[in-house]
């Protein structure tokens, strides 16, 4: 097999400048692992902008190759697990941070980080779902737990982003009411397009001093965090249910407990990297059994290596929508 790939590099040309390239690496250069895997596709989540931008809060050794999100084919294996020409994909907080990621050809990694991609699911499909889709698919599972479609409206934040398109397709095809807040109102026909029943400028969530809101929405799933997650708690129903996944508008909650003492709110972290293995595997088997989506490719926008750093430019700048697949054989 060939012993160089491309792959796109992050360095620091002078302290605290970044740039990128795509360039030749060995196969030597990649770390220890018992899985060696030939990258298919990849996708573009707001995590691998921050990194491919030298944000040292997510990656602090340059040179460096972003990418979280990898699917692909077994080229070499020690492990019991996995033979080469298993169809996988590999997620875990290190790979795409810390150790070389998914804007690579072939990536190395440890086989307890890959799950089998499900016979439903080619490659391709798998990645315009990626970190994200699993994400909202994670959110959903929490949400179910306790809020049925009868219930009320169930709000999605942040919805034209890669999480939250997701979760607004996937809300609708479970029956829920979903109604869409972004900031990007003019594509407000996208969310019609994949589910939503409303959609509604992410200003009516922002910027309320008060304790508690009229109530508004059964369950909340949120991927932006801040005001706008403030916001929507204290506008949730008695024993409603949001979930907390990102925080791309700002890390600080500036909250009362009322919320949860007056109005018995359960707010529910989603943090995929530490998803049990079980389910990992029955997330991906609903995505691509009885939550997978007619309008996928509707999502996606395709882009090769070469092409990516202009979208990473873009998605920082809050300009992408929908969710972006990396072609690594392009």
């Amino acid at each position: 097999m060939e012993q160089t790939f491309k792959a796109l590099v992050v360095n620091e040309s002078a302290p605290g400048v970044f740039d990128r390239q795509v360039t030749t690496r060995t196969l030597d250069e990649l770390p220890k692992g018992d899985l060696l895997v030939r990258v298919h596709y990849s996708s573009l989540n707001y995590k691998d902008a921050l990194s491919a931008s030298g944000n040292r809060a997510v990656t602090r050794r340059f040179p460096h190759t972003p990418g979280i999100d990898v699917a692909g084919v077994v080229e070499q294996s020690a492990s019991d697990q996995f033979k080469p020409g298993d169809r996988v994909l590999v997620n875990h907080k290190n790979l795409g941070t810390v150790l070389p990621g998914g804007y690579g050809q072939f990536v190395r990694a440890k086989s307890a980080w890959a799950v089998r991609c499900p016979e439903s699911l080619t490659l391709r499909e798998s990645m315009i779902y990626g970190v994200a889709g699993f994400t909202a698919a994670y959110s959903i599972l929490k949400l179910q737990q306790f809020i049925t479609p009868d219930k009320g409206d169930i709000l999605v934040t942040g919805a034209t982003g890669g999480v939250g398109c997701m979760a607004v397709a996937m809300l609708k095809k479970e029956g829920y009411r979903v109604v869409a807040a972004t900031g990007k109102v003019e594509e407000s026909q996208f969310l019609f397009d994949l589910g939503a029943d409303e959609v509604i400028p992410r200003d009516e969530l922002k910027g309320t001093e008060d304790a508690l809101c009229q109530c508004r929405w059964a369950g909340v799933i949120d991927t932006v965090g801040g005001d706008i997650l403030a916001t929507a708690i204290k506008s949730t129903y008695s024993n409603g249910v949001v979930t907390c996944c990102g925080n791309v508008a700002a890390p600080e909650l500036p909250l009362t407990v009322y919320p949860f003492i007056l109005r018995g709110v359960n707010l529910m972290g989603v943090d995929c990297v530490s998803c049990p293995d079980s389910a990992k595997v029955q997330i991906w088997e609903k995505m691509g059994g009885p939550w997978k989506l007619d309008n996928l490719e509707e999502m996606a926008t395709e882009v090769s290596l070469e092409e990516l750093s202009e979208k990473i430019n873009q998605i920082l700048q809050g300009r992408v929508k929908g969710r972006v697949l990396v072609n690594l054989r392009a």
